[in-house]
């Protein structure tokens, strides 16, 4: 059986049992400490560092909503750690009066870009973090659309130009997000399904193949834990010119 295999196993019959998720975590504590220290920068240190005990929380969020679908359940696992130990290292700065008005924000429902954060020198700190998850997210999405034949390049000349292509791909993705169906094709054979997201969104097939690159480059954004570049991409894609 393969490795990755017996993980899936774990997280499935942690999902169902406590003391299983308990021993998982457990056993994962070197991996959790692992994450937690890239972080850091060094290692964390039980009982004094909070930041351990978020990663650990964290791991067991993953737990609870990982599907197979997402890929690597260890990949999945790391970026929800570092995105929840970004929030928290946020939110403290917050309350201790010291968060620049440049920092970023990665809610869907809050405010403000990566780019403000990335070129804010008051918080040296802060810069070094959002670029390193970011960095790392960007590497992940690079090899995982590697999968699917397509580059970052691909995307970015694949990319909608007109706001009316753009709505038609929006509507696409979105009825494609919701079809279980349909996403767990697509993650299998790594081919999106056109002529049916075509006929459930009602956005010409030939539309989509036009901009297919970009669509499988959003899917995966949205279904693989990319937080960054989802919080980013949120806001972009409010600007009136995205």
């Amino acid at each position: 059986m393969k490795r990755n295999d017996s993980i899936v196993e774990l997280v499935n019959e942690s999902k169902k049992d406590m003391q299983a998720a308990n021993d998982f975590i457990v056993a994962y504590m070197p991996y959790i400490k692992s994450e937690t220290s890239k972080f850091m920068n060094r290692a964390p240190i039980e009982g004094q560092d909070e930041e351990l005990s978020i990663a650990m929380i964290a791991f067991h969020e993953a737990i609870q909503s990982y599907s197979e679908k997402r890929g690597s359940f260890l990949t999945f696992a790391s970026l929800l750690i570092k995105n929840r130990l970004i929030d928290f290292w946020r939110k403290n700065k917050r309350h201790s009066a010291t968060l620049s008005i440049d920092t970023p924000i990665y809610g869907e429902d809050e405010e403000g870009t990566i780019a403000d954060t990335l070129t804010d020198g008051n918080n040296p700190h802060d810069t070094h973090l959002v670029r390193k998850a970011t960095r790392e997210e960007i590497e992940e999405l690079t090899n995982q659309l590697s999968e699917f034949g397509v580059s970052l390049t691909d995307v970015a000349e694949n990319s909608p130009k007109q706001k009316r292509t753009l709505d038609a791909c929006r509507d696409a993705l979105s009825y494609a997000k919701k079809d279980s169906k349909i996403m767990a094709t697509f993650l299998r054979t790594k081919r999106l399904p056109l002529s049916k997201i075509a006929k459930g969104s009602k956005v010409k097939k030939k539309t989509l193949e036009r901009h297919r690159k970009y669509l499988v480059a959003l899917l995966l954004i949205y279904s693989n834990g990319y937080e960054i570049i989802r919080g980013h991409l949120s806001q972009v894609l409010k600007g009136e010119n995205a």
